[in-house]
């Protein structure tokens, strides 16, 4: 019923309401309506859609409703240019960004001449009527004074373009180094050129300083055009900088990256020098798009490789931020070809054309001269053909049209020569005075002339070595309604994963079989060739160029509400000075720190590999050792290192420090100037380890670089230096093993990590040894004054993060709100002045009156008896909801209160802390 309303009030308002609104009133709702159960919330609206599908099926409704009104009313509003005008309002700003403006520029005196640039994103973008359009890009030429420049973007503003200007040399390396000489080859497996063959350019360093200085001049003219609910579409591997440029610009900004060409296996891609910095770029978009499934699969690979992140049915995930990656087939106008052959003029040319080649069939080659087109081997396939069947000879004729392109590159220049020297020699042995064989062109066609060529062809060659999508296929498809010609298209173009049930695949390299198959061809029934053109027909009419755009940036406004959805999930950040102004304002501090992740080196994942065994000696980072001191040496602070690790481990890196031990999740406790002991003795039974390590050793011996700890009360399995892929399934295959096998009746717990498996006795978790840990301070240290402010952070296991609602629990039901300091708390976690009540009674205690301990914890030290007491730590606690932080360190899937991104911000916390000290 819902789609029928909108329709109704969109009439009454002149149609104002656009399918893009209901992205705009979502992304309002999730803003305003963030509290869980409220019934006002988007996700309880009557008919709201709840999963993608629903939303992009309703979106796409609203579109067709949209269109359908403005060509019912068009008539009736075309005298009205305010109308038509708030119509055109009500549609979605589409920022395009692209190396190269859709025009090219020439002087002309003091004015500017514009034309009509070729290409493949020129030629799908052309139907895109959709959105109000502005393109941004390269002006292509040097404008080096500012008059110049301001009368060419007047000119460029009349097109709705908006020009980039780049300095010359910058421009240069740039574009005919980085972009042309390093990434265009390597994302078509040619692999790299040496630096000392590099002669118009200097090096790999300076090409890639000009690349970035490039992209930022683009980051530049896009947030100075940009507003707000723009959507900005970034173009291909010469902007794969680009969006992180924006994203640091304004990180609410719409931004989609599209590549045109083909992604490469992680393999090739991770030859390239910068290739974390180009993947984590690109990562920073909100929607990463590519023709086909193969290349965006490659893609996850290389992030998952060679940055270690995580790749999902979706996208790539890091630490709870997901980029996701989508298949988005290009496609054409069909309309505009279909159009053209009814004008008079192409009715001509077409007349002209079957004179010229009558009683021969026509085969056409259209493509650029470039390297992967594949131009030599599909000329020779065509002298072989004519070897093998010497009946078909005068009888068919090929018509090789080769738009020159880089004719000042020698390898350019090398490949023209070849191709000139085969059809010379072709002719010459094939061809006689009144006719050859080849009719090859080295020139730009125009429009009408080439859906001409299209109309009249019978069999049509592509034959690219590696191409993203290749659009010629799809244009002779739609020029082919009266002939029904037959399209030979090679399987390393992306629009064989398209067109491949209607076509013949060929592989290129396979001269032989690309000759079989233009004989096949050549002799194929009618019949079948109407069945295989009904086949590509439907696909290329269905599936078009408008289609395209609008899926792509439908998915994109999809995407920013499902981010915004997700970012509730996320802890926000801690507010640092907030947090050191209320440990100041304590009398009695209480610290729990992990280890690992938190007070450790940051580590790069790159720098991972490479290092393993020094990883593997976890260590406390240097900066971090002065800060720590002064806070363990403050009277009033109370220091806990909570770790997962073993003893030795601790006692290696804090053994100098006056502070807290809990080694193994909280099993043994110790301060640093007594002995060890046991919080929970009860957990320690460790009957089970020899089954499970050798489940545990077979896996390490049959996944390389991966490795087991064993530890006093648990077993670990790590395999984050092994291959992220086959490290994966190995770890499916291990829990496989180990829930149907030795511990499938014992009362075992597997916690599984990032990239690791333990087993431990069920319910040991630093949640439930923290109320011994606390008991044993508090009588140790003989605390009289109650605990007022708790900060709880590390990089912890989800099983692990049961500690930060152990303090949840200790606050008050209510509290005053009135204190000027006190510190929001995010959405879902209990605040002052909820009515969340606390689980535990609370316990205060008047100065110079001792404590009564009553609980069921019982310590059991490693080192005499006679210290066993009975205690309850959580007696001591008297906490405000503002004294509290919870915080978790690099991991943003987390019942914390907040997010520390890395140690780097741990440091610069223990830093303020300390100065207060």
């Amino acid at each position: 019923m819902l789609l029928p309303l909108l329709w109704i009030s969109g009439k009454q308002l002149g149609f104002k309401v656009a399918a893009v609104r209901w992205n705009k009133r979502e992304t309002a709702l999730l803003q305003t309506n963030r509290m869980p159960g409220n019934k006002y919330s988007s996700s309880n609206l009557p008919g709201t859609p709840r999963t993608r599908l629903e939303r992009l099926l309703r979106e796409r409704e609203l579109k067709r409703f949209s269109r359908d009104f403005n060509e019912g009313e068009g008539a009736r509003t075309s005298h009205d240019g305010g109308a038509r005008k708030d119509f055109q309002s009500s549609k979605q700003r589409l920022l395009v960004v692209a190396n190269r403006l859709p025009v090219a520029a020439v002087k002309n005196g003091d004015s500017w001449q514009l034309e009509m640039s070729a290409g493949g994103l020129v030629s799908a973008l052309l139907g895109v009527t959709e959105f109000d359009t502005r393109w941004i890009g390269w002006a292509g030429i040097n404008v080096p004074d500012e008059s110049g420049q301001k009368t060419l973007t007047e000119a460029l503003a009349a097109k709705n373009c908006i020009p980039v200007f780049i300095e010359e040399e910058i421009a240069h390396q740039y574009y005919n180094g980085y972009c042309n000489n390093t990434l265009w080859p390597l994302f078509h497996y040619l692999g790299l050129p040496q630096e000392d063959h590099l002669a118009t350019t200097r090096n790999f360093k300076s090409q890639f300083e000009a690349y970035t200085k490039a992209n930022k001049c683009f980051a530049d003219v896009v947030s100075k055009h940009y507003e707000e609910g723009d959507a900005v579409w970034c173009h291909d591997y010469h902007l794969m900088f680009l969006p992180k440029y924006l994203k640091e610009r304004n990180s609410d900004m719409k931004v989609g990256w599209f590549l045109h060409t083909p992604f490469p296996s992680s393999e090739i891609h991770r030859m390239l020098p910068s290739r974390s910095e180009l993947l984590k770029s690109v990562l920073s978009a909100d929607l990463v798009g590519f023709h086909t499934y193969d290349y965006a699969r490659h893609f996850v690979s290389a992030c998952t490789r060679i940055l270690g992140l995580e790749g999902t049915p979706e996208g790539v995930e890091d630490q709870g931020k997901l980029t996701r990656v989508a298949v988005f087939p290009v496609g054409i106008d069909p309309d505009r070809f279909i159009q053209a052959l009814e004008l008079p003029q192409v009715k001509d040319i077409v007349k002209e054309l079957k004179q010229r080649f009558t009683g021969y069939k026509v085969l056409l080659g259209v493509d650029r001269l470039d390297m992967i087109k594949g131009i030599p081997q599909k000329i020779l396939a065509f002298e072989k053909f004519l070897e093998e069947n010497p009946d078909w000879r005068h009888k068919v004729v090929l018509l090789q049209i080769a738009v020159p392109t880089r004719t000042h590159v020698l390898k350019y220049k090398q490949l023209t020569s070849q191709v000139h020297e085969i059809v010379g020699r072709i002719n010459g042995r094939f061809g006689s005075f009144s006719s050859v064989p080849i009719h090859h062109l080295d020139c730009t066609l125009d429009f009408h002339t080439l859906c001409a060529i299209y109309a009249i062809t019978d069999v049509a060659l592509v034959t690219s070595l590696r191409d993203g999508m290749n659009l010629v296929s799809y244009e002779f498809v739609a020029c082919q309604a009266a002939n029904k010609g037959v399209l030979i298209l090679s399987e390393f173009a992306g629009a064989a994963q398209s067109l491949g049930a209607g076509a013949i695949l060929v592989n290129p390299w396979n001269v032989a079989e690309v000759a079989s198959s233009i004989s096949y061809a050549l002799n194929m029934s009618a019949d079948e060739r109407e069945k295989r053109h009904h086949h590509n027909f439907l696909h290329v009419t269905t599936h078009t160029s408008q289609g395209w755009a609008e899926t792509f940036v439908s998915e994109l406004n999809e995407t920013i509400v499902e981010a915004q959805l997700r970012s509730r999930q996320i802890p926000p950040p801690l507010p640092i000075e907030a947090a050191v102004d209320r440990y100041a304002c304590s009398n009695n501090r209480l610290l729990i720190l992990g280890f690992d992740a938190t007070l450790t080196e940051p580590l790069d994942a790159l720098w991972r590999k490479g290092n393993q065994i020094k990883e593997l000696k976890h260590k406390i980072r240097s900066d971090l050792r002065e800060p720590l001191r002064k806070l363990c040496d403050d009277p009033k602070t109370t220091v806990l290192v909570l770790s997962g690790s073993n003893r030795s481990a601790l006692d290696n890196n804090f053994g100098d420090f006056n502070l807290w031990l809990a080694a193994e999740n909280g099993i043994f406790l110790r301060a640093t100037t007594g002995e060890w002991m046991m919080t929970m003795p009860e957990n320690t039974s460790m009957d089970w380890v020899d089954s499970v390590k050798r489940v545990f050793e077979y896996f390490t011996q049959r996944t390389p670089r991966s490795h087991f700890e064993l530890r006093e009360t648990s077993l670990i399995w790590d395999y984050r230096y092994s291959d992220a892929e086959f490290g994966r399934l190995q770890a499916r295959d291990l829990l496989m093993h180990l829930w149907t096998g030795p511990i499938s009746n014992l009362s075992l717990d597997i916690v599984q990590g990032s990239q690791s498996i333990e087993v431990r006795s069920v319910g040991v978790t630093k949640g439930a040894a923290i109320d011994r840990i606390l008991g044993e301070i508090v009588h140790n240290k003989g605390m009289k004054e109650p605990i007022d402010y708790v900060l709880c952070m590390g990089h912890f296991l989800a099983k692990d993060e049961d500690i930060f609602s152990y303090f949840e629990l200790m606050l008050p039901s209510e509290t005053p709100t009135s204190s000027s300091s006190q510190v929001p708390t995010p959405f879902g976690t209990p605040t002052a002045g909820s009515s969340a009540a606390p689980l535990k009674k609370q316990h205060s205690l008047s100065p110079g009156k001792k404590s009564s301990f009553i609980g069921e914890s019982m310590l059991d030290p490693m080192m005499g008896a006679d210290r066993m007491s009975l205690l309850e730590g959580s007696s001591l606690i008297n906490l405000q909801a503002e004294n509290y932080f919870s915080c978790s360190v690099a991991r943003k899937r987390s019942k914390s209160r907040y997010l520390l991104r890395s140690s780097d911000e741990v440091l610069e916390l223990l830093r303020g802390m300390a100065n207060h000290c």
